[in-house]
């Protein structure tokens, strides 16, 4: 019987690693033993950076919350506090973009958490 050697899948394995240090700088993308290090360390950078975005875009939402409800007259957290007493439940991300660019909708957004405080 024919011994089976492992070259065709150890073949495939590093030229999968290469593929992904496609581009790397240097000895990073020509030779694997310094590609599969550079792969693994941009693979947990990019797992942190995609738990990072959602932080980022959180503080972006609120800062601009936070601006707009100042230029009516509120501060965010009295702002949001009378939003849920209004029983007006939009996210963040929506009442960003309604701080941007609709800006009489939000002063009236901004209306009705006050009268419900």
């Amino acid at each position: 019987m024919a011994r089976i050697k492992g070259a065709m899948m150890t073949r495939k394995r590093r030229n999968k690693v290469l593929k992904a240090a496609k581009g790397y700088w240097g000895a990073k993308s020509k030779h694997f033993k310094m590609a599969k290090q550079a792969v693994m360390k941009s693979g947990n950078y990019a797992f942190i950076g995609r738990k990072l975005k959602k932080r980022d875009f959180r503080r972006l939402w609120i800062t601009r919350i936070s601006a707009e409800a100042k230029v009516n007259g509120m501060n965010y957290s009295t702002f949001m506090h009378g939003l849920k007493k209004a029983g007006i439940e939009l996210n963040r991300k929506m009442l960003a973009e309604l701080a941007v660019s609709d800006k009489a909708g939000f002063a009236a957004l901004v209306e009705k958490a006050r009268a419900a405080l």
